[in-house]
């Protein structure tokens, strides 16, 4: 039996296996995941440009658990039997004395006519065809939104669709043909973006406005239709549509016997761990976490939770009290494609730093810097 099993293949599952390696844990790991790569997703917006590939977001791990020692069981997970210590999965079920959870959320795909959207950060295929799609047409209106989880206000993520929109609009200004282009921001809310912080929610907003891109705020969304968005303060027309719904957690979650969030989480507790579990552990957006109602859904944040998450699990296998915290903060570089804005926050402050160019190549860089120890 593996004394510590890792769900995914993504930033907290890998944060995960560096964390337990570098804290001298040599014991054997086993990794379940769909296939052997990461998907670099923060990348995704620089696709419309040409500036990303498939190929060049996607980084085989092969070496990478080689080097970590870490036996790879290829498979999708299914479900979990705590009682059992067994992980369900479509690939035979696997044994497990400690386990870490780290298998990412789902979106929540239940507004009628959703087909009609193209979705960023789930795919390389959805985006490109996006793209290809953008790149064929002539003129016409652009639509760009997001919403929330309706039980959890906080399981969204709305950063993407900013810089996919800013993004946009500053590709269609290099090439020429901005004027051709409606640009539409919709969102449920009056103040869309507040986990960012009322300064940069202005901030925001104030960009659009200088970039001609146009605002319908604050109508509950209804749905979609081929050309349209549908909302409860009327209709948007729209040739092209990007739209990212909210988060939930992992389908395979629901019969687990896990205590869930109201919002379907894997419930854990301010170490990371699941709540009324032994030696089970959860990292990255398959959870739940205590904090402020900002506390992010995003890449930095399942770093810093998958970091907790081991070594409150190392103070566990030792029979020791857990006393790691994971620290509630937000970094964020809002990109354009060729500026980027920075917004950083944790629980004393509010941090926002207008659009440049360096930072724009800043968020370049650290791509290469995080993919590195991957390549």
């Amino acid at each position: 039996m593996p004394p510590i099993v890792i769900l995914g293949s993504s930033f907290a599952a890998l944060t995960a296996v560096k964390k337990l390696r570098k804290s001298g844990y040599k014991a054997p790991l086993l990794l379940i995941a769909p296939r052997p790569a990461l998907f670099y997703y923060p990348s995704l917006i620089w696709v419309p440009a040409g500036k990303r590939t498939e190929q060049s977001l996607t980084l085989p791990l092969e070496n990478f658990f080689n080097r970590y020692n870490v036996t790879y069981h290829q498979a999708t997970v299914t479900g979990l039997d705590p009682q059992a210590r067994l992980v369900k999965t479509d690939n035979d079920d696997v044994a497990f004395d400690s386990l870490l959870i780290a298998t990412g959320g789902r979106f929540i795909k239940k507004l009628p006519g959703i087909e009609h959207t193209h979705l960023p950060c789930s795919n390389y295929a959805d985006v490109q065809t996006y793209s290809e799609r953008l790149n064929d047409l002539s003129g016409g209106t652009l639509a760009f939104g997001f919403t929330a989880n309706p039980n959890e206000p906080a399981a969204v993520r709305g950063g993407p669709v900013f810089e996919f929109m800013f993004g946009i609009d500053t590709l269609l200004r290099q090439q020429g043909r901005r004027n051709r282009f409606r640009l539409v921001f919709f969102n449920p809310s009056t103040s869309p973006g507040q986990r960012l912080g009322e300064q940069a929610v202005t901030a925001l907003l104030a960009q659009m406005a200088r970039c001609g891109i146009e605002t319908h705020l604050g109508h509950k969304m209804k749905g979609f239709a081929a050309g349209k968005v549908l909302t409860e303060g009327g209709e948007i027309e729209s040739d092209l549509t990007l739209f990212m719904p909210g988060l939930t957690g992992p389908a395979w979650a629901e019969a687990s016997g896990l205590p869930l969030s109201p919002g379907g989480f894997i419930q854990a507790n301010e170490y990371c761990k699941v709540n009324d579990s032994e030696q089970i552990y959860v990292a990255g957006d398959a959870g739940s976490y205590p904090g402020p109602d900002w506390l992010p859904k995003q890449a930095h944040i399942a770093d810093l939770q998958a970091v907790a998450a081991v070594k409150n699990l190392l103070l566990e296998k030792q029979k020791k009290p857990l006393k790691h915290h994971f620290k509630h903060e937000l970094i964020c570089i809002v990109d354009s494609l060729n500026k980027g804005m920075l917004v950083y926050r944790d629980d004393k402050r509010v941090r926002l730093l207008p659009p440049s160019r360096m930072l724009h190549w800043a968020k370049v860089a650290f791509e290469y810097w995080y993919l590195r120890s991957y390549r």
